[in-house]
């Protein structure tokens, strides 16, 4: 099997391209800037704005599946429209296609969302997400959107520099206590991301850990994991910061799950400092 790997070179795309790997597939990737470090895999520069690079590349590659790794934040034409020229690729060339999505596309005013919740973004990063999953399902109606939360694992995340910085003192910021997700692990949601594009999966999917947990304390159990002074970790509350974002959203994978080998661990158990590998805390 062939796989083709969207947004390669960021933190999911280099761990889909490692699973992959691992799993026998042979693995291709694009990149919007620069390559990544994997070596084993093929690179190729895709700008998801160029319909006609976009064909070049499938053309070349030929892969069997296609995941969307990518992330273009809140540019329009990147984030919501860049992946429906994608799903009308795949369509055109016959290849299964799982695009990630997020839990951005919800505004928090339900609290629980599961697959069949429709989205109702509050943040343009989240418009763009929202107006992507409906593109990809009406021109590609037999594609996957898996929606995730934040990303977590091996010391590499945002989420987890952020942490760090924060403790040391070099980034101004606060950890929000009222401002909640289910993390999830960068390990299990490539593997169950791969999973989707292995089987006759369709439509919207929830790929998010089982444990609801504030962003403070998320920060608390990464900075007792890697033995850092939680006490200097700042607080602060969402509800008064001036920037639009949804409080409290909480995917509702269970659906996803049973029907996946993959287990969709919580962040207290995967963030247990017992359960971190010795190269994870090297890396560190």
């Amino acid at each position: 099997m062939t796989t083709l790997i969207i947004g390669g070179s960021g933190f999911l795309g280099a761990e889909l391209i490692r699973h992959a790997q691992a799993a026998g597939h042979t693995t291709a990737a694009t990149y919007a800037t620069k390559p990544g470090d994997t070596a084993q895999s093929a690179w190729f520069h895709l700008d998801l704005r160029d319909a006609a690079s976009l064909d070049a590349v499938m053309t070349e590659v030929r892969p069997n599946v296609i995941i969307n790794a990518s992330s273009g934040k809140s540019d329009w034409p990147v984030t919501a429209q860049g992946p429906i020229r994608l799903a009308m690729a795949a369509a055109k060339h016959g290849i299964r296609m799982v695009h990630v999505s997020s839990d951005a596309v919800f505004s928090g005013s339900r609290v629980h969302y599961d697959e069949t919740s429709l989205p109702d973004p509050i943040t343009p990063y989240g418009a763009a997400k929202a107006a992507a999953e409906t593109g990809i399902l009406a021109v590609y109606p037999g594609a996957v959107i898996a929606r995730t939360s934040l990303i977590i694992g091996h010391g590499r995340s945002v989420h987890e520099h952020l942490v760090h910085e924060l403790v040391a003192g070099i980034r101004d910021g606060a950890l929000f206590t009222d401002d909640i997700r289910c993390p999830v692990h960068v390990a299990d949601l490539a593997s169950a991301l791969l999973e989707l594009g292995a089987r006759d999966a369709v439509g919207i999917h929830h790929l998010a850990g089982s444990d609801a947990l504030s962003r403070y304390e998320l920060g608390t159990l990464i900075a007792r994991r890697d033995g850092l002074d939680v006490s200097r970790l700042p607080t602060g509350l969402r509800a008064c910061n001036p920037l639009p974002g949804a409080l409290d959203v909480r995917l509702d994978s269970r659906a996803t799950q049973q029907a996946l080998r993959t287990t969709l661990r919580g962040a207290r158990q995967f963030l247990q400092r017992s359960g971190m590998q010795h190269a994870d805390l090297v890396r560190l």
